[in-house]
């Protein structure tokens, strides 16, 4: 016999837990399917729909969005952290986009806070962001609080942030050797 009958006054608080507990479970699956195993929304709607459940991609977008917010004072944190070192290193690599009909090329930018070769005792940490181009604006807009030392390439995009100008503060260039080497290579015989 359970210990609530069903009209007990508690048994419904124990049925919206298990069925929260139930939504939970799931939106963590769509977000590691999504992320961590790189199955795209439309595929796992699918999937869901060969199962007999019937998951829009809507639907999917939307849990996925709900769950980004949700997580957004978790992102301001990290990259407070990350923008409150001396040093960042800075890099952007390509990143496939699916489209409707093909794939795009998109562009994710990577800032880095990692002091512990400097015998810092601060834990290392990295904050991301995705555009759809290589426009130096994207840059600009991603560290407009940071004022330090930044290791990064050659990248045209990043010289308005070593202005004196800058506000709130000009941003040091660290130039990458592995980036210079390449130059050097070039004009070896």
């Amino acid at each position: 016999m359970p210990l609530l009958g069903e009209h007990h006054p508690a048994a419904g608080a124990l049925a919206s837990d298990r069925a929260r507990a139930r939504r939970h479970r799931v939106a963590r699956h769509i977000l590691f399917s999504k992320y961590g195993l790189h199955l795209p929304l439309n595929r796992q709607s699918a999937t869901y729909a060969r199962e007999g459940i019937d998951l829009d991609v809507s639907t999917l977008a939307d849990w996925v969005g709900a769950c980004a917010v949700t997580l957004m004072p978790l992102v301001e944190a990290i990259r407070a952290h990350v923008y409150a070192a001396e040093r960042i290193h800075a890099d952007d690599a390509t990143v496939p986009v699916l489209a409707k009909d093909k794939t795009r090329t998109g562009r994710l930018w990577t800032y880095v806070r990692d002091d512990r070769p400097f015998a810092g005792h601060d834990p290392p940490a990295a904050v991301f962001f995705y555009s759809p181009d290589r426009g130096g604006e994207h840059p600009e807009r991603h560290l407009a609080s940071y004022a330090g030392l930044m290791q990064a390439d050659a990248y045209a995009g990043f010289n308005r942030l070593y202005e004196a100008s800058r506000k709130p503060g000009p941003i040091i260039e660290a130039a990458c050797w592995t980036h210079a080497r390449h130059k050097l290579f070039d004009l070896a015989p």
